[in-house]
């Protein structure tokens, strides 16, 4: 059985920093391109930051310069460390992993870990 499980949000003050950290289990972890994605209340759930499979890494333009994804294969971990912190960062962050299998492409998705930037 598949599982990704989010773990290190919470409340943070403006400037502040967080790293996410989400651990796959039940998966070839290296094999997936794997992402974090956010979703704001009333908003459409948008991509954060991917990083395939072999490192290579793309960030929305909102957080580029202040997130960074990382990923640990030997621990089958992805992490996304967040720095300068704003309140329009405020989402229930969901990380992903995706591998690109025809016909049917494999998509898992986490259950979420919210983040709350507010002083």
């Amino acid at each position: 059985q598949v599982q990704l499980v989010e773990s290190g949000g919470g409340l943070v003050q403006p400037g502040g920093s967080l790293r996410l950290s989400c651990a796959a289990h039940g998966i070839i972890f290296s094999i997936y391109d794997m992402g974090w994605y956010r979703q704001a209340p009333g908003k459409q759930r948008e991509l954060v930051a991917i990083i395939t499979n072999g490192g290579s890494t793309n960030y929305a333009d909102s957080v580029k310069g202040r997130f960074t994804i990382s990923r640990d294969n030997a621990e089958n971990t992805v992490y996304l460390q967040m720095n300068s912190l704003k309140p329009e960062d405020t989402a229930v962050y969901l990380c992903n992993a995706y591998y690109k299998l025809w016909p049917r492409p494999h998509d898992y998705w986490g259950q979420g870990t919210q983040v709350t930037v507010s002083s």
